[in-house]
């Protein structure tokens, strides 16, 4: 599916045409100005999965918060703004090919950095919760049969005892507190997270979702975007260096590291060429032996 067919950014002149209504004051930053006007950068056109590749400062993350923020596409983690943010949104232009669903969205890796981390931050909470429990079990155990009510509190008191009194301890605990939300590795709760949000008939946006992943996990979750594309009516923008994911079937991939910024195969780019060239000098250590 194709909702995103193109998107245009500022050129550089656009850009310097802006710099020159600006009265002069002094400023830290300028940004997101001069990181893709700068390498050329003027418009990319879509296909169902399109992939941003590039090392750090090559320009893919910025340009996935500037589709999502002029879109106005759902995320969860708070990211950087400058003051001259609205300004350049107000410059970009786009052309949907169907409108973009509402539940569209982006997903950074501090989106599952924070998912993780709230993961923990509940398990810890649950944890701290079942050791007052266990000894809430022994006391009431221990409480006599004699119960004077005064208060609606005490009758929730007798139900606690009553239970207690009927059930093992691990049982008791169990019953009045919910399992760990998480019994699975970092690994998994990222995957579980790209999953739980993608939903059908959507665009999505992805920020190095390698981040965090097993080699396999990145090939389940290939898989599970590629399936997402073909037969679930998604479009996916990604932002990724990770091999696995470049060799998505049919993606188009923009090499943001080349100048001038171009779409390449991904058999040709720089970091997968490393990756073979590698595995290709080492190929005997892999050979089976007697």
């Amino acid at each position: 599916m194709l909702y995103l067919s193109r998107f245009e950014f500022p050129s550089e002149d656009a850009e310097w045409a802006f710099f020159m209504s600006v009265k002069r004051q002094c400023y830290n930053t300028f940004y997101p100005f001069k990181v893709l006007g700068s390498k050329g950068i003027t418009a990319l056109e879509f296909e169902p999965v399109t992939i941003l590749y590039g090392g750090n400062g090559s320009g893919k993350t910025t340009a996935l918060n500037i589709i999502a923020e002029k879109l106005h596409l759902e995320r969860d983690a708070l990211y950087n703004r400058s003051s001259f943010y609205e300004d350049y949104l107000n410059l970009c232009r786009y052309d949907e090919r169907t409108p973009v669903p509402a539940h569209s969205r982006v997903i950074t890796s501090d989106d599952v950095f924070d998912f993780m981390l709230n993961l923990r931050a509940l398990n810890q909470g649950i944890d701290n919760r079942r050791e007052e429990m266990f000894q809430e079990y022994l006391e009431d155990t221990d409480k006599v049969n004699v119960w004077h009510f005064r208060t609606m509190e005490d009758y929730e008191r007798l139900k606690r005892v009553n239970l207690a009194r009927r059930s093992t301890q691990s049982a008791y605990v169990k019953k009045r507190l919910m399992e760990n939300a998480r019994e699975q590795s970092n690994g998994e709760s990222a995957y579980f997270y790209f999953t739980s949000k993608i939903q059908e008939n959507g665009l999505y946006l992805l920020d190095e979702p390698e981040n965090s992943l097993s080699p396999a996990r990145q090939q389940e979750l290939m898989q599970f975007l590629e399936d997402s594309a073909r037969f679930f009516g998604c479009q996916f923008i990604i932002a990724t260096h990770s091999p696995f994911l470049l060799a998505m079937r049919g993606a188009k991939i923009y090499d943001l590291d080349a100048d001038p910024v171009c779409t390449r195969r991904w058999t040709e780019l720089e970091a997968v060429r490393a990756y073979h060239d590698f595995f290709q000098k080492h190929a005997s250590a892999f050979e089976k032996r007697e």
